[in-house]
């Protein structure tokens, strides 16, 4: 990637001519590098119901994650992050419904960047991880996805940090999605995810631009936009064209006696190339939410969302876009990014802490989904049917006091499905999936 190369010689040549530095000497910034990382065991239940049909899989995982970061020399840093897992007694039925998702045995190095801070301007490039509203990856599978490319932060101007990036290779969660086969641990390959899309895997694609903005400027406001362009995106041999993302969001949060209120608004849509109009993914999202929290340790939010009738919408390359109405573990893609879809989410949490138990949260959510009947066939949808879905959602962490960066968490979803197909016959799908993850950081 000559961009990149360019990008690294000049970092390099501005790092040893500046005068800020941490380290004395190279060997210094090596020796004072912090080192970090997680060990993770993971369960995972799934049955589902469909027609008086039911199945049962369920799958354990076995990870590590680790990573080094130098101490800065002249400005410059270095980092690397290896993620690792094995998913030890997998049935066969096991591993088709989690390949795109956990069924994964083996390593990547996914983060392996140089760093370099000048001023108010940060720059990182190559492997890192990056979140952002419109590419972001997806921290609640067992590999975090990743990019290759760069990024470049600057916060120059008052209360406002402007962001840009350059993709040209991600790294899934599995190898069945980055297109690699089925079982291994993902690779960095030149293509990507884009959620909302009924693609269940990848697509290539000839680079990444972004370019966005976060603003605090008046009290209580924070006000976000982003812009990412996807080139030359190949979702089948014989349709390749380009993807725009564009996203905007308002958040208000005031102090009242006792308690904070909270209001947010966000809209987001997408556009492709005229070789890409058979997708009908040129929609939008129109979403508001309205929060309390701090409220003696409870929190309660209520979010709306609807989308354009006959155009789903793609929210974010990779899978870590998020939408108001999205639920834990269905998330953002499996219902709020269809076509002539109407969303709405009910959430309350606590934390214990407020009843001297340290650690303990709890988040619960309803959430429902009405989609009217489908006039084109777009996104996840085809032309002529319908789905309403009706989801209930449990999360209990416990961060055990005595034991610093020990976590566990307990994740209960039930989710109804109603498809009308296009003879009106309705199907419904009952799916329960219990997830239950122990966590050490270090």
């Amino acid at each position: 990637m000559q961009f990149a190369k360019l990008s690294v010689v000049a970092a390099m040549v501005l790092g040893l001519s500046s005068s800020l530095y941490a380290a004395d000497t190279l060997a210094d910034a090596f020796k004072n590098g912090k080192v970090s990382g997680e060990l993770k065991a993971w369960y995972w239940d799934q049955t589902v119901d469909t027609a008086g049909a039911s199945s049962n899989v369920n799958i354990i995982n076995t990870a590590i994650e680790l990573g080094y970061v130098t101490d800065t020399f002249y400005g410059l840093r270095m980092g690397v992050t290896f993620q690792g897992n094995a998913t030890p007694f997998a049935q066969a039925d096991a591993k088709e419904v989690y390949k795109y998702e956990q069924w994964a045995s083996g390593s990547t190095l996914s983060e392996a960047y140089l760093g370099y801070t000048i001023g108010k301007t940060d720059i990182k490039i190559g492997r890192q991880y990056i979140n952002t509203p419109l590419i972001a990856g997806n921290y609640a599978r067992i590999f975090k996805e990743s990019f290759q490319g760069v990024s470049i932060v600057n916060t120059d101007l008052p209360e406002t940090s402007v962001f840009a990036h350059y993709i040209d290779k991600t790294q899934g969660r599995t190898s069945t999605v980055m297109g690699d086969g089925d079982g291994d641990a993902p690779n960095f390959e030149k293509r990507a995810l884009f959620a909302g899309v009924k693609n269940a895997v990848s697509v290539p694609f000839d680079g990444v631009y972004g370019l966005g903005a976060i603003n605090k400027s008046i009290s209580n406001l924070t006000l976000t936009a982003q812009y990412v362009k996807a080139m030359d995106t190949a979702f089948s041999t014989m349709a390749v064209d380009d993807v725009d993302l564009y996203y905007t969001e308002m958040n208000y949060s005031y102090p009242m006696n006792g308690f904070k209120l909270g209001f947010d608004a966000n809209f987001r849509g997408s556009k492709t190339g005229n070789n890409l109009d058979s997708l009908n993914d040129e929609g939008h999202m129109l979403a508001g939410r309205i929060r309390v929290s701090e409220l003696n340790g409870f929190g309660l939010s209520f979010a709306a969302a609807t989308t354009s009738k006959n155009d789903a919408v793609i929210e974010s390359i990779g899978l870590g876009g998020d939408a108001y109405t999205s639920v834990m573990i269905r998330g953002p893609f499996n219902t709020t990014p269809l076509a002539n879809n109407d969303s709405y989410k009910l959430e309350v949490s606590y934390d214990f802490a407020k009843a001297n138990i340290l650690g303990l949260t709890f988040i619960g959510q309803y959430q429902w989904t009405d989609q009217g009947k489908m006039a084109v066939t777009a996104g996840n949808s085809v032309v002529g049917t319908s789905a309403d879905f009706t989801t209930y959602a449990a999360n209990l962490t416990y961060a055990v006091p005595y034991v610093k960066g020990f976590t566990t968490q307990l994740i209960y979803v039930t989710q109804e499905k109603e498809a009308t197909n296009t003879s009106n016959v309705v199907t419904k799908t009952d799916t329960d999936e219990l997830w239950f993850k122990a966590n050490y950081k270090f």
